[in-house]
């Protein structure tokens, strides 16, 4: 992502919150951040396509940040998957992102409306995958039955949170909750072999967070050509990730966890610059990598 489109992006995103998604114009975006129709249009066909950007962007965010708390631990942690989950709210909440998610569900627009439903599914999606690391392979028939009474659980507690306004509990507290609240609805489930959603619906499921599989050498281009771009500019130490890793994924057995080490360092070493959004979305690149890795793709 260029400068110039990020600034839009987080203009549009200023004014939504503002002024509110369906009283904010095009127009109002160019007049904000300083550009023409020409350039508004050449990143988003539609206002509808800028505000999906807004929030592809953190979920762009939270899915890096998931990937690093995975680095060195075990994928059956229950608190490492209670702070992946914790890390959706924080993003939210510090990217003032409710607003948006409030303009998506209550636009009327049909195709808002399906972009929402969508990032939805992909966040069951992922809490199912991951319910099937912590308890195991017997447990992958009931894990969409146990991500959706998990998500039900937590949403739910937050809309009487926000409606009440009480301060019931912190959401690492609350997701800790729910979490041991499924331990014990997994286990009898197992035991009694009862379920609602079938095979079907699982797999279904599955294929929403497949994604596209990254080649090394798609990968090792897209590391070179920021590299090259950039070599001027570049830090010793920032110079020395990028050769690590190049050096990593050109070996016959390239190890995940010293890449998914270097890439978080690499990311920690541009948070803050004018890259930082490239160096996300390299690192989500080498995540999803490493991912094929780990699965022997």
């Amino acid at each position: 992502m260029n400068d110039r489109k990020r600034q839009v992006i987080l203009t549009a995103q200023k004014l939504f919150v503002e002024k509110g998604f369906a009283a904010t114009s095009v127009q109002d975006i160019l007049d904000e951040a300083k550009i023409s129709k020409g350039t508004f249009y050449n990143y988003f066909s539609t206002k509808n396509e800028c505000l999906m950007a807004i929030v592809n962007n953190g979920k762009d965010e939270i899915t890096v940040r998931r990937q690093e708390l995975l680095v060195g631990q075990k994928l059956s942690d229950k608190q490492i998957f209670i702070e992946q989950i914790s890390i959706r709210q924080q993003v939210n909440r510090d990217r003032n992102l409710l607003p948006i998610f409030e303009a998506l569900f209550h636009s009327g627009d049909s195709e808002l409306r399906d972009f929402a439903q969508k990032h939805h599914l992909a966040e069951l999606s992922w809490m199912t995958g991951r319910l099937v690391d912590i308890y195991g392979k017997k447990a992958k028939p009931y894990a969409l039955d146990c991500a959706v009474l998990m998500f039900g659980m937590m949403q739910h507690t937050m809309h009487i949170k926000v409606i009440s306004a009480a301060d019931i509990v912190e959401v690492e507290a609350l997701v800790a909750f729910t979490m041991r609240r499924i331990d014990t609805l997994m286990e009898n489930m197992i035991a009694t072999s009862d379920r609602l959603f079938q095979q079907e619906a699982l797999l279904a499921f599955e294929k929403i967070n497949s994604g596209n599989n990254i080649t090394k050498t798609q990968l090792t281009e897209q590391l070179q050509n920021f590299q090259q771009c950039n070599e001027n500019t570049l830090q010793p130490d920032e110079k020395q990730y990028f050769e690590f890793i190049l050096e990593e994924l050109v070996t016959p057995n390239p190890r995940p966890f010293l890449i998914e080490t270097v890439t978080r360092s690499l990311r920690e070493a541009f948070t803050g610059t004018d890259h930082a959004f490239e160096i996300r979305e390299l690192a989500l690149n080498i995540g999803e990598y490493v991912a094929q890795l780990k699965k022997g793709v």
